[in-house]
């Protein structure tokens, strides 16, 4: 198998997440956290997602909750056997990390 081979079903695979997360909304602005900006990363490893992600606030208290929504919605996506998190705090979270069309929803235009 190349090398292309093996990469592509991972892409496939991050792309299938990140689209399951756009189901995670923060539940203050109705807006999905990838759109917010909150998603650092996602990174796969034999079937194990680690998702990288930050809140608009540090000591938000709706953490725990983001957290248990990112789990539901991966549990269910094609490639994906097991779901870590990890919340990180820097770099810290700025509104300027928004997709354009959440800073459009939220009127910062």
């Amino acid at each position: 198998m190349t090398e292309a081979q093996e990469v592509e079903p991972e892409n496939e695979v991050r792309d299938r997440v990140r689209e399951a997360l756009r189901n995670v909304h923060d539940p203050e602005l109705g807006i999905n956290i990838v759109d917010l900006g909150l998603v650092y990363g996602v990174d796969i490893s034999d079937g194990t997602v680690k998702v990288t992600y930050t809140l608009t606030t540090m000591g938000c208290p709706i953490g725990p909750l983001i957290e248990a929504e990112m789990r539901q919605f991966l549990e269910g996506v094609e490639g994906v056997d097991d779901v870590e998190t990890e919340m990180v705090l820097r770099p810290p979270w700025t509104p300027e990390m928004m997709s354009e069309e959440a800073k459009a929803a939220l009127g910062f235009f």
